[in-house]
C-alpha cells in the first residue's frame, strides 16, 4: 500500500527532522575581549601572546557555553576553544602536511579524489593530539576529513552534509562517527 508507506515516511520524516533540531542546539556569536568572564580574558591574553586576535566568540553547545579565540600565529591559523572557568578545552591548529605522521597522511590521500587539500590541522585536547582534519576542495564543493593520530578514520563530512544539519533535514550522513 503506497499511500501507508508515503505517510509513514513523510511521518518519520518529520519526527527526524524535530528530532535533529532537538540534538543540534549550538549557537555562536561574535564577543568583546571586555565582556569575556575574567577567567576567560586570562587565558585568551595568554593563548595570543606573539600572536594577532582575527576574532572571539561565544558558543553553547548542548547548553554548556564556550568561547573561542580565532589567532593568526607566525603566518598560520590557530582556534582555541575556552571553558567558562578559563580551562583550554580544545586546539585547532593550522600545519604543514608534511609533518602529518605517515598512516595519517595516507588515510586522508584516501578521501582526496580529484580534490585538493586546502588545510590541515592538529586538533589537540589535554596536551595531546587526538586528530588531523583535512580541509578539501573539489571544484566548488568542501569537504573536511578527521583522522586520528594512529591513522583511523574518525569522520567525513562535506558542504551539503553540513547544510542539510544546519537545516534539520539530513536524512542519512556520509558522516562516520567513532567514539
Amino acid at each position: 500500500m503506497p499511500g501507508i508507506k508515503t505517510g509513514i515516511a513523510v511521518l518519520s520524516s518529520a519526527g527526524l527532522l524535530l528530532f535533529g533540531n532537538t540534538l543540534a542546539q549550538t549557537s555562536e556569536k561574535s564577543v568583546k575581549m571586555k565582556n569575556l568572564p575574567t577567567e576567560v580574558q586570562k587565558t585568551v591574553r595568554e593563548q595570543s601572546m606573539g600572536a594577532t586576535i582575527r576574532g572571539l566568540s561565544q558558543e553553547t553547545e548542548d547548553g554548556k557555553i564556550y568561547y573561542e579565540v580565532e589567532l593568526k600565529v607566525k603566518g598560520h591559523n590557530k582556534d582555541v576553544l575556552i571553558d567558562s572557568t578559563g580551562a583550554v578545552v580544545e586546539i585547532e591548529e593550522e600545519i604543514d602536511m608534511a609533518s602529518v605522521p605517515p598512516a595519517v597522511k595516507a588515510e586522508i590521500e584516501k578521501h582526496i579524489g580529484s580534490g585538493k587539500i586546502t588545510m590541515v590541522e592538529s586538533v589537540t585536547k589535554n596536551d595531546a593530539i587526538v586528530a588531523y582534519e583535512a580541509h578539501i576542495k573539489s571544484g566548488k564543493k568542501h569537504s573536511e576529513v578527521k583522522v586520528g593520530p594512529d591513522g583511523q578514520l574518525i569522520a567525513t563530512e562535506s558542504d551539503e552534509d553540513e547544510a542539510k544539519e544546519k537545516a534539520g533535514t539530513k536524512k542519512s550522513s556520509h558522516k562516520t562517527q567513532k567514539p
